[in-house]
Protein backbone atom coordinates (compact mmCIF):
# COMPACT_ATOMS: atom_id res chain seq x y z
CA UNK A 1 0.00 0.00 0.00
CA UNK A 2 1.32 3.45 -0.92
CA UNK A 3 1.89 5.97 1.81
CA UNK A 4 -0.95 8.45 2.33
CA UNK A 5 -0.80 12.16 1.71
CA UNK A 6 -1.12 14.30 4.81
CA UNK A 7 -3.15 17.53 4.82
CA UNK A 8 -2.93 19.41 8.11
CA UNK A 9 -5.39 22.31 8.34
CA UNK A 10 -5.35 24.84 11.17
CA UNK A 11 -8.46 26.96 11.58
CA UNK A 12 -6.77 29.86 13.32
CA UNK A 13 -8.62 30.87 16.52
CA UNK A 14 -11.27 28.13 16.26
CA UNK A 15 -12.37 27.07 19.73
CA UNK A 16 -14.10 23.85 20.65
CA UNK A 17 -17.20 25.48 22.13
CA UNK A 18 -18.65 26.09 18.67
CA UNK A 19 -17.06 23.19 16.80
CA UNK A 20 -17.06 20.10 19.04
CA UNK A 21 -19.59 17.90 20.89
CA UNK A 22 -22.75 19.04 19.13
CA UNK A 23 -23.58 18.90 15.46
CA UNK A 24 -24.25 22.47 14.37
CA UNK A 25 -26.06 22.80 11.08
CA UNK A 26 -24.01 25.88 10.24
CA UNK A 27 -20.83 23.76 9.82
CA UNK A 28 -21.94 21.02 7.42
CA UNK A 29 -18.48 20.33 5.98
CA UNK A 30 -16.88 19.93 9.39
CA UNK A 31 -19.79 17.76 10.43
CA UNK A 32 -19.35 15.61 7.33
CA UNK A 33 -15.70 15.04 8.18
CA UNK A 34 -16.57 14.19 11.78
CA UNK A 35 -19.30 11.77 10.75
CA UNK A 36 -16.94 9.82 8.49
CA UNK A 37 -13.68 10.26 10.43
CA UNK A 38 -12.52 10.38 14.03
CA UNK A 39 -13.42 13.36 16.20
CA UNK A 40 -11.24 13.95 19.25
CA UNK A 41 -13.51 15.88 21.58
CA UNK A 42 -10.98 16.70 24.32
CA UNK A 43 -8.07 18.21 22.42
CA UNK A 44 -5.90 20.72 24.27
CA UNK A 45 -3.53 23.29 22.80
CA UNK A 46 -0.17 23.70 24.50
CA UNK A 47 -0.33 27.51 24.28
CA UNK A 48 -3.11 30.09 23.89
CA UNK A 49 -1.87 31.98 20.82
CA UNK A 50 -0.52 31.41 17.34
CA UNK A 51 3.28 31.46 17.48
CA UNK A 52 3.95 29.13 20.44
CA UNK A 53 1.05 26.85 19.55
CA UNK A 54 2.26 26.33 15.99
CA UNK A 55 5.80 25.77 17.26
CA UNK A 56 4.42 23.01 19.48
CA UNK A 57 2.44 21.57 16.58
CA UNK A 58 5.52 21.46 14.35
CA UNK A 59 7.98 20.09 16.94
CA UNK A 60 5.81 18.04 19.30
CA UNK A 61 7.24 20.02 22.22
CA UNK A 62 5.98 22.57 24.72
CA UNK A 63 6.91 26.29 24.78
CA UNK A 64 9.39 25.94 27.62
CA UNK A 65 11.31 23.44 25.48
CA UNK A 66 11.02 24.93 21.98
CA UNK A 67 11.48 28.51 23.26
CA UNK A 68 9.15 30.30 20.82
CA UNK A 69 6.88 32.60 22.79
CA UNK A 70 6.22 36.27 23.55
CA UNK A 71 9.66 36.66 25.12
CA UNK A 72 11.40 35.17 22.08
CA UNK A 73 9.27 35.33 18.95
CA UNK A 74 11.14 32.78 16.86
CA UNK A 75 11.31 29.01 16.45
CA UNK A 76 15.06 28.56 16.54
CA UNK A 77 16.95 25.76 14.85
CA UNK A 78 17.88 22.83 17.02
CA UNK A 79 14.63 20.98 17.33
CA UNK A 80 13.58 19.05 14.22
CA UNK A 81 10.22 19.92 12.67
CA UNK A 82 7.41 17.84 11.25
CA UNK A 83 7.96 19.28 7.78
CA UNK A 84 11.64 18.31 7.90
CA UNK A 85 10.70 14.77 8.90
CA UNK A 86 8.28 14.44 5.99
CA UNK A 87 10.78 16.00 3.60
CA UNK A 88 13.46 13.55 4.71
CA UNK A 89 10.90 10.76 4.37
CA UNK A 90 10.42 11.42 0.66
CA UNK A 91 7.34 13.65 0.81
CA UNK A 92 6.79 16.83 -1.13
CA UNK A 93 6.19 19.48 1.53
CA UNK A 94 4.19 22.66 1.07
CA UNK A 95 2.69 25.24 3.38
CA UNK A 96 0.12 27.94 2.73
CA UNK A 97 0.00 30.59 5.43
CA UNK A 98 -2.50 33.37 6.00
CA UNK A 99 -1.01 34.39 9.35
CA UNK A 100 2.16 36.48 9.39
CA UNK A 101 3.57 34.60 12.38
CA UNK A 102 3.76 31.44 10.25
CA UNK A 103 6.52 32.53 7.92
CA UNK A 104 10.25 32.15 7.42
CA UNK A 105 10.81 35.33 9.41
CA UNK A 106 9.76 33.52 12.59
CA UNK A 107 11.43 30.20 11.84
CA UNK A 108 8.55 28.22 10.32
CA UNK A 109 9.88 27.61 6.80
CA UNK A 110 12.25 24.78 7.73
CA UNK A 111 11.43 21.60 5.87
CA UNK A 112 8.95 23.10 3.39
CA UNK A 113 9.77 22.88 -0.30
CA UNK A 114 7.31 25.74 -0.79
CA UNK A 115 5.88 28.26 1.69
CA UNK A 116 3.17 30.37 0.08
CA UNK A 117 2.12 33.57 1.87
CA UNK A 118 -1.29 34.83 0.80
CA UNK A 119 -0.65 38.39 2.00
CA UNK A 120 1.74 38.83 -0.94
CA UNK A 121 0.44 38.93 -4.48
CA UNK A 122 3.90 37.97 -5.75
CA UNK A 123 6.07 35.98 -3.35
CA UNK A 124 9.08 38.03 -2.24
CA UNK A 125 11.02 38.96 0.89
CA UNK A 126 10.23 42.65 0.30
CA UNK A 127 6.75 43.90 1.13
CA UNK A 128 5.57 47.46 0.58
CA UNK A 129 2.06 46.75 1.79
CA UNK A 130 2.48 48.66 5.02
CA UNK A 131 3.26 51.85 3.09
CA UNK A 132 0.06 51.55 1.09
CA UNK A 133 -1.92 50.84 4.26
CA UNK A 134 -0.49 53.57 6.46
CA UNK A 135 0.25 56.50 4.14
CA UNK A 136 -1.90 58.57 1.83
CA UNK A 137 -1.52 60.74 -1.25
CA UNK A 138 1.82 62.39 -1.94
CA UNK A 139 3.33 60.97 1.24
CA UNK A 140 2.55 57.44 0.04
CA UNK A 141 4.05 58.14 -3.39
CA UNK A 142 7.27 59.49 -1.86
CA UNK A 143 7.58 56.50 0.45
CA UNK A 144 6.95 54.08 -2.41
CA UNK A 145 9.53 55.81 -4.58
CA UNK A 146 12.12 55.50 -1.83
CA UNK A 147 11.52 51.77 -1.42
CA UNK A 148 11.15 50.90 -5.12
CA UNK A 149 14.90 50.51 -5.45
CA UNK A 150 14.75 47.49 -3.13
CA UNK A 151 14.37 44.27 -5.11
CA UNK A 152 12.05 44.13 -8.12
CA UNK A 153 10.09 47.41 -8.50
CA UNK A 154 7.19 45.85 -10.42
CA UNK A 155 6.73 43.11 -7.82
CA UNK A 156 6.95 45.62 -4.98
CA UNK A 157 4.27 47.82 -6.49
CA UNK A 158 2.02 44.84 -7.18
CA UNK A 159 2.25 43.69 -3.57
CA UNK A 160 1.62 47.17 -2.21
CA UNK A 161 -1.49 47.62 -4.35
CA UNK A 162 -2.72 44.14 -3.52
CA UNK A 163 -2.27 44.64 0.22
CA UNK A 164 -4.11 47.96 0.20
CA UNK A 165 -6.98 47.42 -2.20
CA UNK A 166 -7.69 43.75 -2.78
CA UNK A 167 -6.59 41.27 -0.12
CA UNK A 168 -9.25 41.92 2.50
CA UNK A 169 -12.06 42.73 0.13
CA UNK A 170 -13.53 39.23 0.17
CA UNK A 171 -11.90 37.21 2.95
CA UNK A 172 -8.68 36.78 4.94
CA UNK A 173 -7.03 34.60 2.33
CA UNK A 174 -9.02 31.35 2.33
CA UNK A 175 -10.26 31.82 -1.22
CA UNK A 176 -6.81 32.52 -2.58
CA UNK A 177 -5.39 29.64 -0.54
CA UNK A 178 -7.72 27.18 -2.18
CA UNK A 179 -7.11 28.59 -5.65
CA UNK A 180 -3.36 28.16 -5.18
CA UNK A 181 -3.73 24.60 -3.88
CA UNK A 182 -6.02 23.69 -6.79
CA UNK A 183 -3.41 24.91 -9.27
CA UNK A 184 -0.62 23.19 -7.36
CA UNK A 185 -2.52 19.89 -7.37
CA UNK A 186 -2.98 20.15 -11.14
CA UNK A 187 0.71 20.81 -11.79
CA UNK A 188 2.44 18.60 -9.21
CA UNK A 189 4.47 15.43 -9.79
CA UNK A 190 2.24 12.49 -8.78
CA UNK A 191 5.15 10.13 -8.08
CA UNK A 192 5.58 11.13 -4.44
CA UNK A 193 3.10 11.71 -1.62
CA UNK A 194 2.73 15.18 -0.14
CA UNK A 195 2.53 16.86 3.22
CA UNK A 196 0.43 20.01 2.96
CA UNK A 197 0.05 22.42 5.87
CA UNK A 198 -2.61 25.16 5.70
CA UNK A 199 -3.27 27.99 8.12
CA UNK A 200 -6.65 29.64 7.46
CA UNK A 201 -6.91 32.98 9.25
CA UNK A 202 -10.68 32.99 9.63
CA UNK A 203 -12.10 33.40 12.30
CA UNK A 204 -9.33 35.60 13.69
CA UNK A 205 -10.06 39.19 14.71
CA UNK A 206 -11.12 41.36 13.01
CA UNK A 207 -14.34 39.55 12.17
CA UNK A 208 -15.36 40.60 8.66
CA UNK A 209 -17.48 37.75 7.26
CA UNK A 210 -19.49 38.20 4.05
CA UNK A 211 -22.81 39.96 4.54
CA UNK A 212 -24.72 37.10 2.93
CA UNK A 213 -23.55 34.72 5.66
CA UNK A 214 -23.84 37.07 8.64
CA UNK A 215 -27.58 37.63 8.38
CA UNK A 216 -28.56 34.20 9.69
CA UNK A 217 -26.52 34.66 12.88
CA UNK A 218 -27.30 38.24 13.86
CA UNK A 219 -30.17 39.09 16.22
CA UNK A 220 -33.28 39.95 14.21
CA UNK A 221 -33.09 43.67 14.99
CA UNK A 222 -29.41 44.08 14.08
CA UNK A 223 -28.33 45.16 10.61
CA UNK A 224 -25.07 44.26 8.94
CA UNK A 225 -23.99 47.89 9.12
CA UNK A 226 -24.58 48.01 12.88
CA UNK A 227 -22.65 44.77 13.31
CA UNK A 228 -19.67 46.09 11.37
CA UNK A 229 -19.67 49.23 13.52
CA UNK A 230 -19.16 47.35 16.80
CA UNK A 231 -15.66 48.07 18.14
CA UNK A 232 -13.25 45.15 17.80
CA UNK A 233 -10.41 46.73 19.76
CA UNK A 234 -9.41 43.89 22.08
CA UNK A 235 -6.69 45.82 23.86
CA UNK A 236 -8.85 48.88 24.36
CA UNK A 237 -11.52 46.68 25.92
CA UNK A 238 -9.05 44.92 28.22
CA UNK A 239 -7.57 48.27 29.26
CA UNK A 240 -10.98 49.82 29.89
CA UNK A 241 -10.72 52.51 27.22
CA UNK A 242 -13.39 50.80 25.09
CA UNK A 243 -16.74 49.77 26.54
CA UNK A 244 -18.83 46.99 25.05
CA UNK A 245 -22.40 46.17 26.01
CA UNK A 246 -23.94 42.70 26.28
CA UNK A 247 -25.73 43.39 23.00
CA UNK A 248 -22.45 44.24 21.30
CA UNK A 249 -20.84 41.05 22.57
CA UNK A 250 -23.83 39.10 21.23
CA UNK A 251 -23.13 40.71 17.87
CA UNK A 252 -19.43 39.87 18.03
CA UNK A 253 -20.25 36.24 18.82
CA UNK A 254 -22.59 36.20 15.83
CA UNK A 255 -19.80 37.52 13.62
CA UNK A 256 -17.46 34.85 14.99
CA UNK A 257 -20.01 32.15 14.10
CA UNK A 258 -20.36 33.63 10.64
CA UNK A 259 -16.59 33.53 10.17
CA UNK A 260 -16.64 29.84 11.10
CA UNK A 261 -19.50 29.22 8.67
CA UNK A 262 -17.61 30.95 5.88
CA UNK A 263 -14.46 28.95 6.61
CA UNK A 264 -16.51 25.76 6.68
CA UNK A 265 -17.49 26.43 3.07
CA UNK A 266 -13.84 26.84 2.16
CA UNK A 267 -12.99 23.55 3.89
CA UNK A 268 -15.56 21.87 1.66
CA UNK A 269 -14.03 23.55 -1.35
CA UNK A 270 -10.57 22.28 -0.38
CA UNK A 271 -11.94 18.78 -0.04
CA UNK A 272 -13.51 19.01 -3.51
CA UNK A 273 -10.17 20.11 -4.99
CA UNK A 274 -8.51 17.04 -3.48
CA UNK A 275 -11.33 14.82 -4.76
CA UNK A 276 -11.11 16.30 -8.26
CA UNK A 277 -7.38 15.59 -8.29
CA UNK A 278 -8.04 11.99 -7.23
CA UNK A 279 -6.14 12.48 -3.95
CA UNK A 280 -8.71 12.66 -1.17
CA UNK A 281 -9.21 8.93 -0.60
CA UNK A 282 -5.46 8.51 -0.14
CA UNK A 283 -5.16 11.49 2.21
CA UNK A 284 -5.12 11.74 5.98
CA UNK A 285 -7.07 14.97 6.32
CA UNK A 286 -6.63 16.75 9.66
CA UNK A 287 -8.61 19.79 10.82
CA UNK A 288 -7.81 21.47 14.12
CA UNK A 289 -7.46 24.86 15.80
CA UNK A 290 -4.24 26.34 17.12
CA UNK A 291 -6.08 28.02 20.01
CA UNK A 292 -9.46 29.47 20.85
CA UNK A 293 -10.83 32.92 21.52
CA UNK A 294 -12.19 35.07 24.32
CA UNK A 295 -15.19 37.11 23.23
CA UNK A 296 -15.84 38.83 26.51
CA UNK A 297 -15.24 35.55 28.33
CA UNK A 298 -13.44 36.01 31.65
CA UNK A 299 -13.44 39.76 31.02
CA UNK A 300 -11.08 39.33 28.05
CA UNK A 301 -10.95 39.60 24.28
CA UNK A 302 -8.47 37.93 21.94
CA UNK A 303 -6.36 34.84 22.79
CA UNK A 304 -4.09 36.33 25.45
CA UNK A 305 -3.49 36.69 29.18
CA UNK A 306 -5.21 33.46 30.25
CA UNK A 307 -5.19 29.67 30.04
CA UNK A 308 -8.93 29.12 30.24
CA UNK A 309 -10.69 26.46 28.20
CA UNK A 310 -11.99 29.13 25.83
CA UNK A 311 -8.38 29.39 24.60
CA UNK A 312 -7.06 25.85 25.08
CA UNK A 313 -9.91 23.52 24.13
CA UNK A 314 -9.81 23.17 20.34
CA UNK A 315 -11.42 20.99 17.67
CA UNK A 316 -9.63 18.03 16.10
CA UNK A 317 -10.97 15.78 13.37
CA UNK A 318 -8.88 13.26 11.44
CA UNK A 319 -10.28 11.61 8.33
CA UNK A 320 -8.62 9.08 6.09
CA UNK A 321 -6.62 5.84 6.00
CA UNK A 322 -6.21 4.30 9.44
CA UNK A 323 -8.80 6.46 11.18
CA UNK A 324 -12.20 4.88 11.66
CA UNK A 325 -15.53 6.60 12.10
CA UNK A 326 -16.22 7.52 15.70
CA UNK A 327 -15.61 9.84 18.60
CA UNK A 328 -12.73 9.70 21.08
CA UNK A 329 -13.15 11.45 24.44
CA UNK A 330 -9.64 10.80 25.79
CA UNK A 331 -7.34 13.77 26.39
CA UNK A 332 -5.04 14.50 23.46
CA UNK A 333 -2.77 17.47 22.80
CA UNK A 334 -1.60 19.25 19.68
CA UNK A 335 1.92 18.14 20.68
CA UNK A 336 0.69 14.59 20.02
CA UNK A 337 -0.07 15.26 16.35
CA UNK A 338 3.56 15.10 15.20
CA UNK A 339 4.21 11.48 16.28
CA UNK A 340 0.66 10.51 15.28
CA UNK A 341 1.09 11.77 11.71
CA UNK A 342 4.52 10.15 11.46
CA UNK A 343 2.82 6.86 12.35
CA UNK A 344 0.11 7.51 9.76
CA UNK A 345 2.81 7.92 7.10
CA UNK A 346 5.04 5.13 8.46
CA UNK A 347 8.00 7.49 8.84
CA UNK A 348 10.63 6.66 11.45
CA UNK A 349 12.08 10.17 12.02
CA UNK A 350 13.95 9.08 15.17
CA UNK A 351 15.38 12.55 15.83
CA UNK A 352 11.95 14.16 15.92
CA UNK A 353 10.43 11.31 17.89
CA UNK A 354 13.20 11.46 20.47
CA UNK A 355 12.82 15.21 20.90
CA UNK A 356 9.02 15.16 20.94
CA UNK A 357 7.11 15.41 24.20
CA UNK A 358 3.94 14.19 22.52
CA UNK A 359 2.62 10.67 22.34
CA UNK A 360 1.08 9.10 19.29
CA UNK A 361 -2.63 8.37 19.45
CA UNK A 362 -2.72 6.62 16.06
CA UNK A 363 -5.33 3.83 16.24
CA UNK A 364 -2.73 1.17 15.43
CA UNK A 365 -0.39 2.28 18.22
CA UNK A 366 -1.13 0.94 21.68
CA UNK A 367 -0.57 4.02 23.83
CA UNK A 368 -2.34 4.49 27.16
CA UNK A 369 -4.55 7.58 27.37
CA UNK A 370 -3.06 10.77 28.74
CA UNK A 371 -3.43 11.30 32.48
CA UNK A 372 -3.08 15.05 32.05
CA UNK A 373 -2.49 17.83 29.54
CA UNK A 374 -0.13 20.78 29.93
CA UNK A 375 -0.33 24.33 28.62
CA UNK A 376 2.10 27.22 28.98
CA UNK A 377 1.93 30.98 28.56
CA UNK A 378 5.55 31.99 28.96
CA UNK A 379 5.19 35.79 28.80
CA UNK A 380 2.39 38.32 28.26
CA UNK A 381 1.58 39.23 24.66
CA UNK A 382 1.40 42.14 24.21
CA UNK A 383 3.89 43.06 26.91
CA UNK A 384 2.92 45.58 29.53
CA UNK A 385 5.16 48.14 27.80
CA UNK A 386 3.40 47.62 24.48
CA UNK A 387 -0.02 47.81 26.10
CA UNK A 388 1.01 50.92 28.03
CA UNK A 389 2.16 52.57 24.80
CA UNK A 390 -1.21 51.80 23.25
CA UNK A 391 -3.57 52.81 26.06
CA UNK A 392 -1.49 55.00 28.40
CA UNK A 393 -1.01 54.44 32.11
CA UNK A 394 -2.00 50.94 33.20
CA UNK A 395 -4.13 50.40 36.27
CA UNK A 396 -3.11 47.98 39.00
CA UNK A 397 -5.82 45.69 37.67
CA UNK A 398 -4.08 45.51 34.29
CA UNK A 399 -0.64 45.03 35.81
CA UNK A 400 -1.84 41.64 37.06
CA UNK A 401 -1.33 40.34 33.51
CA UNK A 402 2.42 40.82 33.82
CA UNK A 403 3.14 37.17 34.60
CA UNK A 404 3.60 33.77 33.05
CA UNK A 405 1.07 30.95 33.44
CA UNK A 406 1.10 27.18 33.38
CA UNK A 407 -1.89 24.85 33.47
CA UNK A 408 -2.29 21.16 34.14
CA UNK A 409 -5.58 19.56 33.22
CA UNK A 410 -7.03 16.10 33.81
CA UNK A 411 -10.30 14.77 32.42
CA UNK A 412 -12.28 16.54 35.14
CA UNK A 413 -10.03 19.09 36.86
CA UNK A 414 -7.67 21.91 36.03
CA UNK A 415 -5.08 23.99 37.85
CA UNK A 416 -3.75 27.28 36.49
CA UNK A 417 -0.61 28.53 38.24
CA UNK A 418 0.84 32.01 37.79
CA UNK A 419 4.40 33.17 38.33
CA UNK A 420 2.88 35.87 40.56
CA UNK A 421 1.75 33.22 43.05
CA UNK A 422 -1.86 32.99 41.89
CA UNK A 423 -3.61 29.61 41.81
CA UNK A 424 -6.93 28.78 40.17
CA UNK A 425 -8.52 25.34 40.46
CA UNK A 426 -11.64 24.34 38.55
CA UNK A 427 -13.80 21.23 38.53
CA UNK A 428 -14.49 21.18 34.81
CA UNK A 429 -17.20 18.56 34.87
CA UNK A 430 -19.38 20.68 37.16
CA UNK A 431 -18.01 24.07 36.11
CA UNK A 432 -17.14 24.02 32.39
CA UNK A 433 -17.21 27.83 32.28
CA UNK A 434 -14.43 27.98 34.92
CA UNK A 435 -16.43 30.43 37.00
CA UNK A 436 -15.63 29.16 40.52
CA UNK A 437 -12.07 29.01 41.83
CA UNK A 438 -11.91 26.15 44.37
CA UNK A 439 -8.25 26.49 45.33
CA UNK A 440 -9.01 26.90 49.02
CA UNK A 441 -11.70 24.23 49.19
CA UNK A 442 -9.59 21.67 47.29
CA UNK A 443 -6.14 22.57 48.62
CA UNK A 444 -4.99 18.96 48.88
CA UNK A 445 -5.83 18.25 45.25
CA UNK A 446 -4.17 21.53 44.23
CA UNK A 447 -0.98 20.44 45.99
CA UNK A 448 -1.05 17.11 44.16
CA UNK A 449 -1.45 18.73 40.75
CA UNK A 450 1.28 21.25 41.53
CA UNK A 451 3.65 18.44 42.42
CA UNK A 452 2.81 16.65 39.17
CA UNK A 453 3.40 19.85 37.20
CA UNK A 454 6.77 20.46 38.88
CA UNK A 455 7.83 16.86 38.31
CA UNK A 456 6.95 17.22 34.64
CA UNK A 457 8.99 20.43 34.37
CA UNK A 458 12.01 18.54 35.71
CA UNK A 459 11.85 15.89 32.98
CA UNK A 460 13.42 17.95 30.16
CA UNK A 461 15.92 20.67 29.35
CA UNK A 462 14.34 24.07 28.95
CA UNK A 463 15.12 26.33 26.00
CA UNK A 464 17.89 28.84 26.61
CA UNK A 465 16.35 31.76 24.73
CA UNK A 466 15.79 35.33 25.77
CA UNK A 467 15.31 38.73 24.24
CA UNK A 468 13.12 40.11 21.50
CA UNK A 469 13.51 38.96 17.90
CA UNK A 470 13.82 41.65 15.25
CA UNK A 471 11.30 41.85 12.43
CA UNK A 472 10.86 44.04 9.39
CA UNK A 473 8.63 47.09 9.47
CA UNK A 474 6.35 45.40 6.94
CA UNK A 475 5.91 42.36 9.18
CA UNK A 476 5.24 44.49 12.22
CA UNK A 477 2.62 46.43 10.29
CA UNK A 478 0.87 43.23 9.22
CA UNK A 479 0.85 41.96 12.80
CA UNK A 480 -0.65 45.22 13.96
CA UNK A 481 -3.33 44.77 11.31
CA UNK A 482 -4.13 41.46 13.01
CA UNK A 483 -4.38 43.17 16.41
CA UNK A 484 -0.96 42.18 17.76
CA UNK A 485 0.93 44.84 19.67
CA UNK A 486 4.71 44.46 19.74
Amino acid sequence: MSRPNIVLVVMDTARARETVHERYDFLPELDRLAQTGTEYTETVASAPWTLPSHASLFTGTYPSKHGAHAGHKHLDEGLPTLAEAFQDGGYETIAVSNNTWISEEFGFARGFDTLYKTWQYVQTDIDLGEIARTKQGAEMMRALATRLAEGNPAINVANAIYGQFFRKRTDDGAKRTNEWIREWLADRNDDEPFFCFVNYLEPHLEYRPPESIVERFLPADVSYEEAMAVPQDAWGYIAGTVDLTDRQFDILRALYLAELAYLDRRLGELRRHLEAAGEFEDTVFVVTGDHGENIGDHGLMDPQYSLHETLLHVPLIIHGPGFETGQVDDLVQLTDLAPTLLDAADIDAPTLRDASQGQSFHPEVETPPREYAIAEYMAPQPSMDALRERVGILTDDLERFDRSLRAIRTDDEKLIRGSDGTRKFYELRHDPEEATNLTTERSERVDTLETTLDEWLDTFEHADTSGEVSMTDATEARLEDLGYLQ
